[in-house]
């Protein structure tokens, strides 16, 4: 074993320890809002796909950046104080936006092959194929921006 000092585990930032890798994420990410955009969906949806992703992994960091996104958006309180609850309160959300919401939750939680045969099904009634992509891959992009975030240990601060 190396006499190096080693870096505090719980204080390591798995973003900052390899730069070319964090870049290609931010990229994806780039990539994936792009196609979004192009296939149709607002930057609202965009918003709930994240913050509904994040939700799922409990990712408080990217709870609170997705949020002022959500605000900057033009989302409601409501709308975001309910989206745990979207199925619940279906009212609210348009019926692309919980096909998307149904869609990012499959990718998210990766269910039993029969639950997620259903879900993409139903959400690939109601998007097109372009939404349909950019859907799963915002939500794939969330999913690994909330693993690097959360093994980080990024911090919430007050506001």
């Amino acid at each position: 074993m190396s006499s190096e000092a080693r870096q505090d585990p719980l204080a390591f930032y798995l973003d900052k320890s390899d730069p070319a890798a964090w870049k290609a994420v931010g990229g994806l990410s780039v990539a994936a809002k792009t196609a979004a955009r192009k296939a149709g969906l607002d930057d609202q949806l965009v918003e709930l796909v994240n913050l509904r992703v994040s939700q799922i992994n409990g990712c408080a960091y990217c709870l609170e950046v997705h949020t002022r996104y959500g605000i900057d958006a033009g989302l409601d309180s409501q709308r975001l104080g309910l989206l745990a609850a979207w199925r619940e309160a279906e009212a609210l959300y348009s019926e692309t936006e919980r096909a998307a919401l149904d869609l990012a939750e499959t990718v998210t939680l990766l269910p039993g092959q029969e639950d997620q045969h259903v879900s993409q099904l139903m959400s690939h009634h109601v998007l097109t194929d372009e939404q349909y992509s950019a859907v799963q891959w915002l939500a794939i992009t969330m999913n690994v921006t909330n693993r690097i975030s959360i093994l980080s240990h990024h911090p919430v601060r007050r506001r």
